[in-house]
């Protein structure tokens, strides 16, 4: 889809679907719509819907950033207490490793 073709108005609304889809625990819609429409919220000449769309853009990166710490974080925790959570840390592996630790 290209940008430069939709109005700003329609470009206003898309940024807040995607902002509201993103709640949908789907961060990476947060990602793609910071980055999609950074250029709108901060480069281009002010229009009328910019402080808007400016607003989504950033609790769109502010969101997509927390989950991606959230994520990094548990995948970390995991991998380095798998081993001393015993037989919880086997119930959440998907493959249990064979041998020792």
């Amino acid at each position: 889809m290209d940008l430069n073709r939709m109005s700003n108005t329609k470009k206003l609304q898309l940024c807040r679907w995607y902002f509201k889809v993103g709640f949908v625990l789907l961060p990476f819609v947060w990602a793609v719509n910071s980055i999609w429409f950074f250029r709108e919220a901060f480069i281009k000449p002010p229009f009328d819907e910019q402080k808007q769309i400016k607003k989504y853009v950033i609790m769109s990166g502010a969101g997509a950033l927390t989950w991606a710490i959230v994520l990094i974080s548990w995948a970390v925790a995991f991998q380095l207490q798998r081993v001393s959570w015993g037989a919880t840390g086997d119930a959440l592996s998907f493959i249990v490793p064979l041998g020792r630790a």
